[in-house]
């Protein structure tokens, strides 16, 4: 394998502008990384194989953590299934193929805890069980490509030695997140619906499903300084899971959204939207034994994430591009 990166190597982050890359970024500046690259996606499509190539021949990177994707909620998903398999797949293809032709170190691959089984045969879900058993409808073409990215990474382990290893994370929130409606994830869709409905004096919330299904959160900033932490510590080809190690109903995290927004209505669940698995926490046993533990904890978190939708409102309301 290649040498460990040090503070003085270029390290590339794709995908610098949305909620995970732009903590990367932040997280990595903060520990005396003097040469962070990054590219908007006007000045780099990650789908045009030409295009890619010829940035990593110019720029040389030693390091890559591949935060580019096409992402969001359920919503976005089961309408624009062709797009979430179609653009990931070019995006991984493309990065990690021109990574390995031109020399990169280390490669980080930042995968989802959605690629794991809809019922695992134990919980909290191990790094093993990915492949053994069907996916989660709702999310499972964005799942799929996913899943081929992790393998591909695998791939060019095994058949080149190229170092890239793959990290699994929790449900994310925190600042820069997508406060789209019909993009964004639960945290960012309850902190925008209770803020909207305490300005307007709206006397009830709607809350998708029934409020029993189970998530695990973790900060995205806690994500960032795990994700340097496996860049420099770790080198395998299994896959690792990153996550708080705690999980919470989804009734209970709106009524703690409620009560951190200042929202004292009333809680609506439309049992006619879908649920989704009904449970999901990561074992981050590997991560651990490593030396990595989160460090902030849910409502800590809720209240920053909060802060920074109240300070941001008019942009934050607009959401991101579904591509970074």
């Amino acid at each position: 394998m290649s040498p460990p990166i040090s503070k003085s190597d270029r390290v590339y982050v794709a995908g610098h502008r949305g909620l995970v890359g732009s903590a990367i970024v932040r997280q990595l500046k903060a520990q005396g990384y003097g040469d962070v690259l990054t590219a908007t996606h006007r000045d780099l499509d990650l789908t045009d194989q030409g295009a890619v190539r010829a940035f990593f021949a110019r720029e040389k990177p030693a390091a890559v953590i591949m935060c580019a994707a096409r992402v969001g909620g359920i919503v976005a998903n089961d309408r624009y299934p062709a797009d979430f398999i179609a653009d990931n797949l070019m995006i991984e293809t493309n990065t990690i193929d021109a990574a390995w032709r031109n020399g990169v170190k280390k490669f980080v691959f930042m995968g989802t805890s959605c690629i794991y089984p809809r019922d695992p045969a134990r919980m909290p879900i191990t790094e093993d069980l990915l492949l053994t058993g069907p996916l989660e409808q709702t999310n499972q073409w964005y799942a799929v490509a996913k899943i081929a990215g992790i393998k591909m990474a695998e791939a060019y382990r095994r058949q080149y030695g190229f170092d890239a290893v793959s990290v699994m994370p929790a449900n994310l929130y925190g600042p820069g997140d997508n406060y789209d409606l019909e993009q964004s994830h639960v945290i960012p869709a309850l902190i925008r619906k209770f803020h909207d409905a305490k300005v307007s004096g709206a006397g009830s919330v709607v809350v998708w499903g029934t409020g029993k299904p189970r998530r695990e959160f973790l900060w995205v900033d806690d994500l960032a300084e795990a994700t340097i932490f496996v860049m420099e510590n770790y080198s395998a080809p299994e896959l690792i899971n990153i996550g708080s190690g705690e999980d919470i109903s989804i009734g209970d995290l709106a009524r703690r959204i409620a009560g951190i927004v200042g929202f004292d209505g009333r809680l609506e669940f439309d049992i006619a939207r879908p649920d989704g698995v009904a449970r999901r926490i990561l074992d981050t046993t590997k991560l651990t034994k490593l030396g990595w533990r989160a460090k902030t904890g849910l409502d800590e978190g809720l209240r920053v994430a909060y802060r920074w939708f109240s300070d941001n409102v008019a942009t934050a309301r607009l959401g991101k591009p579904a591509a970074e």
